[in-house]
């Protein structure tokens, strides 16, 4: 397993509760699903984008329509403006690119509306 992170700062809470949890769900996807004897994970930033890229060596043939964990999570990231890609050919390797809105951590407001100071 490899982790790759090339980020400025670190995104608003709520995108990197959202991003956490990508993360998670795909990681969990590869353990139980996919016979991969590796997996990477990447995550930057590109502009005002968050960028996840999670990839594994295993067997490939994840689909959209196989159950609710894929679309559940492209439909968690549509919510906010996000997109998710999943490539995953029969005979893998099987590559899901996400990407968030990038908000920054310091602009985000807190519980009483306020914004937060650096």
């Amino acid at each position: 397993m490899t982790v790759g992170v090339d980020l400025p700062a670190r995104p608003a809470e709520a995108i990197e509760g959202i991003a956490y949890f990508t993360v998670s769900e795909l990681l969990q996807n590869v353990s139980k699903h996919s016979s991969a004897r590796s997996a990477s994970v990447e995550v930057w930033r590109s502009a005002d984008r968050l960028l996840i890229q999670v990839t594994d060596d295993g067997e490939g043939g994840a689909r959209m329509d196989g159950g609710t964990g894929m679309a559940g999570l492209a439909e968690r990231l549509g919510a906010v403006d996000g997109l998710f890609v999943l490539d995953s050919p029969v005979g893998g390797p099987t590559t899901v690119t996400a990407e968030l809105p990038w908000r920054d951590r310091e602009r985000e407001p807190n519980r009483t509306g306020a914004a937060r100071r650096p």
